[in-house]
Parts: structure tokens; C-alpha cells; sequence
């Protein structure tokens, strides 16, 4: 008898939870947890190869071309496929996506100008990529931005990592 109590409960307790699902949550959980972690992967490996031959960590032009053409550029173009082949269910979080993708693409961008730059010894371009990697910066953190929104709003907690760890 309980046996048949059960299996009768139990489709109508399936329609419910089915009712009270979130499918922005939903799908906000898959992108971060299985979509897009090759992608975050490429992006801190080539990131990081950048981040080694820039700034306080420049040595000379030889060595910055050297890191961008073998390592940078070709991983950010890696990156960037997988950004563009991550599936996403809800329009919420496709119009979030889109801004990482557009930030992806300018930095992109920016870095193989800075291998045309150091071709051509042309300062003005230098110039031209620095400001395109701050625009790319700016869209990066506004799709961060509008991520945690989305996940505040949705109910979603993330796991903050160890600073330590974090390459950015």
C-alpha cells in the first residue's frame, strides 16, 4: 500500500519541482560549472604568457613578440572559438556572453596589433593597442559585472577560489 501511495506522489512531486525550476539559474550553473571551463582555462594560460612579457615583467621587444606569436595569440584564438561554441539556453545570460565575447575579441585584436607594432617599431600603434586592451578590459569587468547580477538575482552562490591561485 505505501508502495502505491509512493509511485502515485511521486510524478506529481516530479510536475512540481519542474514548476519551481529556474531555468536562468539552471543554466547560469551549467555555463559556469561545465560550459565554459576549457574556455577560462585558454584565457588565464594565454593571459598569464601576456601578463610575463608586459608591464613591470617587459624585457625587450624580441622577447614580448616571441611570447605573443607563439603562446598569446594562438591560445586568445583557441579561447575565443570556445567562447563562441559555449551553448546557452536563456537570453539572460546569451546577452551576458556576448559581452564577454566582444571584450574577447578587441583584446584579441589588441594583441596581434601589438605584434604588428613591434614589426613595424611603430609607437602609434602601441598607443592604439594599449587602448583597445583598456576598452577590453572595461567589457571584461562589465560582463563580470553583469554575472554576479545575474547570479545575485537568481539565487546563485559562487565558490570563491583562493586569491592566491588566481593568475589575474
Amino acid at each position: 500500500m505505501k508502495k502505491v501511495i509512493f509511485f502515485s506522489i511521486l510524478p506529481i512531486m516530479l510536475v512540481l519541482s519542474a514548476c519551481f525550476s529556474d531555468p536562468i539559474q539552471d543554466d547560469l550553473m551549467d555555463y559556469v560549472n561545465k560550459e565554459m571551463l576549457t574556455a577560462f582555462e585558454l584565457e588565464a594560460t594565454a593571459v598569464s604568457a601576456y601578463d610575463q612579457v608586459s608591464g613591470i615583467n617587459y624585457s625587450d621587444d624580441i622577447t614580448m613578440y616571441d611570447a605573443l606569436v607563439s603562446t598569446v595569440i594562438p591560445t586568445y584564438n583557441e579561447f575565443i572559438k570556445e567562447l563562441n561554441s559555449v551553448p546557452i539556453e536563456t537570453s539572460e545570460l546569451r546577452e551576458i556572453h556576448e559581452i564577454y565575447i566582444k571584450g574577447a575579441d578587441l583584446q584579441y585584436n589588441a594583441f596581434v596589433k601589438i605584434v604588428r607594432a613591434l614589426e613595424t617599431q611603430d609607437p602609434l600603434l602601441i598607443e592604439e593597442a594599449n587602448g583597445m586592451l583598456e576598452e577590453a578590459r572595461s567589457l571584461l569587468r562589465e560582463y563580470q559585472n553583469e554575472i554576479d547580477k545575474l547570479a545575485e538575482e537568481h539565487n546563485v552562490d559562487w565558490e570563491e577560489k583562493d586569491s592566491s591561485t588566481s593568475s589575474i
